[in-house]
């Protein structure tokens, strides 16, 4: 793949027990095209990745949210797997950091059951997105429409369902992080703010 993200940097936001192949499949993916990544996590030290319900490896963690202001990043990548959301969608600097994504305009991509940040974050109203199945109502109950497609692409915004659409994902990621701010999800983040 061409090396279109040079110069960009990725922040991967993730805590423990992420489905392991929705981080590392991407992160290869944003690293082969140029941009630069960092694990963003609650805690240092490291972080347990899984496959499904068996643990998988343990990755390091680049910079606590405390260390990575959300100003020094140009987009915005959340895994999925069953703890690592929900541990994140309950973390009040977590949601903070994924709020700036969307008030600035900066593209970000989730995948799997990442959207519950989205959702704790108040940023899904009004979008059309995708996401594992068993969390539509949640979406749908935040104001968005789910859709049950491989890869959903709304203003910046850029959604797939399971690891079997990691290839579909990937390629819209580095599309869409490559355009930079998308003026239309900024005006959006600012309306759902207003409601």
């Amino acid at each position: 793949m061409a090396r279109k993200l040079d110069g960009k940097k990725v922040a991967i936001l993730v805590a423990g027990g992420f489905e392991q192949v929705e981080m590392t499949k991407p992160r290869k993916a944003l690293d082969e095209a140029g941009a630069e990544t960092k694990i963003v996590s609650p805690k240092s030290g490291q972080i347990q990745g899984m496959h499904h319900a068996d643990k998988g490896d343990k990755f390091d963690v680049d910079l606590t949210l405390e260390e990575a202001p959300p100003e020094d990043f140009d987009a915005l990548l959340i895994p999925g797997g069953l703890f690592n959301p929900d541990e994140l969608r309950a973390n009040v600097d977590a949601l903070e950091f994924t709020r700036h994504f969307f008030d600035a305009g900066k593209p970000v991509a989730a995948i799997c059951h990442g959207p519950w940040v989205l959702i704790d974050a108040g940023v899904v109203r009004g979008r059309t997105l995708t996401s594992w199945p068993h969390i539509k109502t949640d979406i749908k109950n935040a104001g968005g429409k789910w859709v049950n497609e491989e890869v959903v692409v709304d203003n910046g915004l850029v959604t797939s369902r399971e690891p079997d659409d990691i290839p579909a994902f990937n390629q819209k990621m580095i599309e869409e992080f490559g355009e930079g701010k998308h003026a239309a999800m900024a005006q959006t983040a600012s309306a759902e703010l207003e409601t």
